[in-house]
C-alpha cells in the first residue's frame, strides 16, 4: 500500500486535511457524516413528535378533569390525534361501548379487570411509538467514538508509515499526517455529543409520559368504577 499523501505544514485546515486524506480515513469519515445525518434527523423528528404529545396531553387532561361524561369527554377530544393519553383514553371508551355494565350502572370486578388491561396495553403501544428511533441515538452516542478513533489509529499508522519510508523525521514531517487523523476522532464526537444528548432528553420526556399515562390509566380506572358511563 503506498504512504499516506500527507498535507502541506503550512496548509492544515479540516477541509484540505479531509480531501488529502486517504481512502480508508474518507470511509470512515463517511460512516460518521452517516450517523450525524440520520441523527440530527431524528432528533428534529422527535422533539417535534414529543413536543405535540405533550401538548395536546394536556389538553386532554384539562378535559378529562372537568368531571364531564365520558362521552362528552370523547367528542371533545376527537381531533387530539398526537395524544398518548387521549388514545389509552379512546381505547378503553371503545371496551366499554363494546362491554357496557349492566343497566349502565357501575361496572363489575371482572370488567374493570378487562379495562385496566386493554388501557395499559394500549399505554405500552403508546410508549413504544414513543421510544422509536431512540436505539439509533443512543448506537450513535457509544458507536461513533469508538469509529472515530480506528480512523485515527489507521492515520497515525499510515503517517509513521509514510516517514519511515521518507527517513525523515522532523515535525513538518509528521505533524500534517497526525493532524489528518485526528480529524476523524473529532468527527466521532462530533457525532456522539449531539445524540448522547438527544437520548437522555427524549428519555426523560419519555419517563415523564410513562408516569402521566399510568396516573391516568389508575384515574380511568377509579372514574368508572363507580360511575355510569
Amino acid at each position: 500500500m503506498p504512504p499516506v499523501v500527507l498535507a502541506a505544514a503550512g496548509n492544515l485546515d479540516v477541509w484540505t486535511l479531509v480531501m488529502e486524506s486517504g481512502p480508508m480515513a474518507k470511509f470512515v469519515l463517511f460512516v460518521l457524516a452517516v450517523f450525524s445525518v440520520v441523527s440530527w434527523g431524528i432528533i428534529a423528528e422527535r422533539f417535534r413528535t414529543y413536543r405535540a404529545a405533550e401538548r395536546e396531553s394536556a389538553l386532554f387532561l384539562d378535559e378529562f378533569r372537568k368531571g364531564d361524561g365520558l362521552a362528552t369527554i370523547h367528542d371533545a377530544t376527537a381531533s387530539l390525534s398526537n395524544s398518548p393519553v387521549a388514545d389509552v383514553f379512546r381505547a378503553g371508551f371503545r371496551e366499554i361501548s363494546l362491554n357496557p355494565p349492566p343497566g349502565g350502572g357501575a361496572m363489575e370486578s371482572t370488567s374493570l379487570e378487562a379495562l385496566s388491561r386493554v388501557l395499559r396495553k394500549n399505554s405500552s403501544v403508546q410508549l413504544t411509538e414513543l421510544e422509536r428511533s431512540l436505539g439509533f441515538l443512543a448506537t450513535t452516542a457509544s458507536a461513533t467514538p469508538f469509529i472515530g478513533l480506528f480512523g485515527t489509529v489507521w492515520g497515525i499508522m499510515n503517517a509513521f508509515r509514510g516517514i519511515g519510508i521518507s527517513g525523515t523525521a522532523s515535525l513538518a514531517a509528521y505533524a500534517p499526517g497526525i493532524a489528518e487523523a485526528l480529524v476523524a476522532t473529532a468527527a466521532g464526537l462530533a457525532a456522539a455529543i449531539p445524540a448522547v444528548i438527544g437520548y437522555n432528553h427524549f428519555l426523560g420526556r419519555l419517563r415523564s409520559m410513562d408516569a402521566t399515562l399510568d396516573e391516568f390509566v389508575a384515574d380511568f380506572v377509579h372514574r368508572v368504577q363507580g360511575r355510569r358511563s
